[in-house]
């Protein structure tokens, strides 16, 4: 597809040369040659050139005619004023009738199957799936035929030359395009605006209670420092009180060990005089 597309420049280039030289009839000659080359869809470098635009006021007014027809318009134009028009070699009719589709295809992606039988003057859907393959091997345009629904789908198509008069409404469509890109870039950036202000929000928000949790957790360790103060003692005291008993209880033990031994020396004397 590369290679075609490469070999269509080179055409057009060698008809470009050709006709800067060319005049009259020679020139005449040279459009129809133009108009029925494969892979030439493109024709306003042509149409600019001042001899070519002379032939508008010559005898030659039909051939400039169909080469506008050829750039602005499509097959159904050419029928109505095939009376005042050269006829068309079949290359040329099929070539127009790929023109026809890319400007349908401007318009809408999904071309129903009668549009297209109408707007190209053909008899059946064979020749229609036909006429589209060419077309797309051309690479005129690229997309698919739905048998089922009795549709183009066109995903692409070439751009067609744009008349003068034309340019006035692509301005104004690129005006409003651009006024709907910066009303879309507006609502972007208040967007970002509105997301920004709510992440320092939070940021903040973050930040205080991070705060608010180290003075308490401040606030828990000097409570509980100040309450183990309170209740907690001595450790060498502790072990001073474990390792030495109370006085009372001391004064206690000894009384009853003597009261013990003074009664065991009694009964001994009670039993020596017994004897």
């Amino acid at each position: 597809m590369s290679a075609e597309v490469k070999v269509t420049g080179q055409n057009q280039e060698q008809f470009l040369l050709l006709a800067k030289s060319a005049k009259g009839a020679a020139l005449a000659t040279l459009i129809h040659q133009v108009l029925e080359a494969p892979g030439v869809y493109v024709f306003g470098e042509l149409l600019d050139m001042p001899n070519v635009r002379e032939l508008a006021e010559s005898d030659f007014a039909s051939t400039f005619r169909l080469l506008t027809v050829f750039a602005y318009g499509t097959y159904a134009d050419y029928l109505a004023e095939a009376r005042n028009l050269p006829p068309l070699t079949e290359a040329q009719k099929n070539k127009l009738r790929h023109l026809s589709v890319v400007t349908l295809a401007a318009k809408v992606k999904c071309i129903p199957y009668a549009v297209l039988l109408e707007a190209l003057a053909l008899r059946n859907v064979r020749q229609l799936e036909d006429l589209v393959i060419e077309a797309v091997y051309a690479d005129v345009l690229r997309g698919s035929l739905d048998q089922r629904n009795q549709r183009l789908e066109v995903d692409y198509s070439i751009g067609r030359d744009i008349q003068r008069q034309d340019l006035s409404a692509i301005a104004r469509t690129l005006q409003e395009w651009c006024v709907g890109c910066e009303v879309v870039l507006s609502g972007i950036e208040e967007q970002v605006s509105r997301a920004n202000q709510h992440k320092e929000q939070q940021l903040g928000l973050k930040q205080q209670i991070e705060s608010e949790v180290a003075n308490l957790k401040k606030t828990i360790k000097v409570t509980t420092a100040a309450a183990a103060a309170a209740t907690s003692q001595d450790p060498e005291q502790h072990l001073t009180e474990l390792r030495e008993p109370a006085a009372g209880t001391n004064q206690r033990q000894p009384s009853k060990k003597a009261s013990k031994g003074k009664g065991l020396r009694g009964s001994a004397k009670i039993w020596s005089k017994s004897n």
